[in-house]
């Protein structure tokens, strides 16, 4: 079992939520989880990760399955494994419990064309990085994954989640 992770946020909550998916090939979820984590605090550069780890931690508080593997939105390295992103810290938090396999959407300095990975007619790149997983077999997954277009379904299904957890927030407040 598959668990894609993202946050939003709102004010100075974090809003984090996880699709959890059969394999690499799957087209729907089996289950989504969510999680809000309050007092958030601003961002600060360089330490993205400050803001997004105690969400994905509260989040996995309410997965109970046992996961092979977490995706995460986002690096796991922001260059060639010296400089941890959000998703080595994840790592590390864990204990190395569970690979880490991190997909975003954007270049970071120092991210070479080997962590690139094109899906569907797209011209513009996934970047795909890992902890405690195969790099090359992470992007033949994150390649093959269901969907037609750039992002796989199940990983805009995530983004969908925790941005409508987030709008629902507002909405109420």
């Amino acid at each position: 079992m598959l668990l894609a992770v993202d946050v939003q946020y709102r004010d100075d909550c974090g809003f984090a939520a996880g699709v959890l998916f059969q394999d690499w090939l799957s087209e729907r979820p089996l289950r989504t989880v969510s999680a809000r984590v309050d007092g958030i605090g601003e961002y600060v550069p360089g330490e993205f990760y400050k803001r997004e780890l105690p969400c994905i931690l509260k989040l996995l508080e309410g997965v109970d399955e046992q996961i092979d593997c977490i995706v995460i939105d986002g690096f796991v390295f922001l260059d060639d494994e010296a400089r941890p992103g959000l998703g080595k810290h994840l790592f590390d938090a864990l204990a190395g419990r569970y690979p880490i396999v991190g997909v975003a959407k954007t270049s970071f300095a120092g991210i070479g064309k080997q962590y690139e990975v094109l899906r569907g007619d797209s011209k513009r790149p996934l970047y795909v990085t890992t902890a405690g997983y195969d790099l090359v077999a992470a992007k033949r997954h994150i390649a093959a994954m269901h969907g037609e277009h750039r992002m796989p379904t199940v990983l805009k299904l995530v983004d969908q989640c925790c941005r409508g957890d987030a709008m629902m927030a507002s909405e109420v407040s």
